[in-house]
């Protein structure tokens, strides 16, 4: 007998004497295969939970109106709400009715993207008389986009109480200081913002109060040098109007434009370097509907 050691080695099936590789125990490949399934899965769950599109049942859009502890799905039940006013068939559009007291409730909700939503919504129904109530209401509210959705919705029934507003969709905005302090610029002129998007922090007193876009499009200067100090409530930066928001202000101003708001409108419809074509298209048919009404 050899004073050697004797080896032992596993062989692959076959008895080809060669030495088997490892491989991974069973258990880790499965954590491994749940884990890739679950990468894949929750995209999806959150996909799903966010987009307006995914259809709701009567009862689900009834439940959700009502939540008031998370608004995305009070929004999601409001888009189906819209959805069913515009609807083709008679019926579907009458039974969005029995919604109409919720839609109004929302309007009046302490989160300002469902005031928002809300207003849109209530502007696919303009015979509503209570809708044309809340909308005037919503024109005197603290957060911009909400005033923009209602003076555009209230355009729909004829009342352009809403104009100076709309305007506003043609000019810079000037966004406010949130506290007073000492501002600490975050973006420079030119990034794009949208609502929420953190422009600056304004430090006092050893705290940092974030300054959040409240409105899109683009940043076009600061009105205040960084490191300066700033009042509460003062206007520190300007936002150039996003192509969006220019385009439905020239559809509104269409049907309510006067002649005063043609300095906004025309130099739109003469193509500015900055001005993409639909939105020239929409000032040059803007402007003509306005001189039509007001000939000189």
């Amino acid at each position: 007998m050899s004073d050697q050691p004797q080896r032992t080695e596993a062989t692959l099936p076959g008895g080809n004497g060669q030495p088997a590789k490892p491989g991974l125990p069973r258990r880790w490949l499965l954590l491994i295969l749940v884990l890739a399934f679950l990468f894949v899965l929750m995209p999806f769950l959150f996909w799903r939970a966010t987009w307006f599109g995914r259809p709701l049942s009567d009862e689900e859009i009834a439940r959700d109106l009502a939540d008031t502890q998370h608004p995305r799905k009070a929004q999601h039940a409001l888009s189906q709400v819209a959805d069913r006013m515009l609807s083709r068939e008679p019926g579907v559009a009458a039974s969005a009715r029995r919604w109409y007291p919720q839609v109004i409730a929302l309007a009046g909700s302490p989160h300002a993207a469902l005031r928002t939503t809300a207003a849109w919504v209530m502007g696919q129904d303009n015979r509503e008389a209570p809708f044309h109530a809340a909308l005037l209401r919503l024109l005197q509210d603290t957060d911009p986009m909400v005033r923009r959705n209602a003076a555009l919705a209230l355009v729909r029934f004829g009342d352009d109480a809403g104009r100076e507003v709309i305007r506003g969709l043609l000019q810079p905005y000037g966004e406010p200081a949130p506290a007073g302090g000492v501002l600490r610029q975050r973006l420079k002129p030119g990034d794009t913002v949208n609502p929420g998007t953190l422009l600056a922090r304004v430090e006092a007193g050893g705290s940092r109060v974030e300054m959040r876009a409240t409105v899109p499009g683009t940043l076009s200067r600061w009105l205040v040098s960084d490191g300066a100090n700033v009042a509460s409530g003062t206007p520190v930066a300007a936002i150039d109007p996003s192509p969006e928001e220019q385009w439905e202000a020239l559809r509104a101003l269409y049907f309510i434009g006067r002649a005063e708001d043609l300095p906004l409108v025309d130099p739109l419809a003469a193509g500015r370097s900055d001005v993409g074509d639909a939105i020239r298209k929409q000032a040059q048919l803007t402007a003509r509907s306005i001189r039509a009404r007001f000939p000189k």
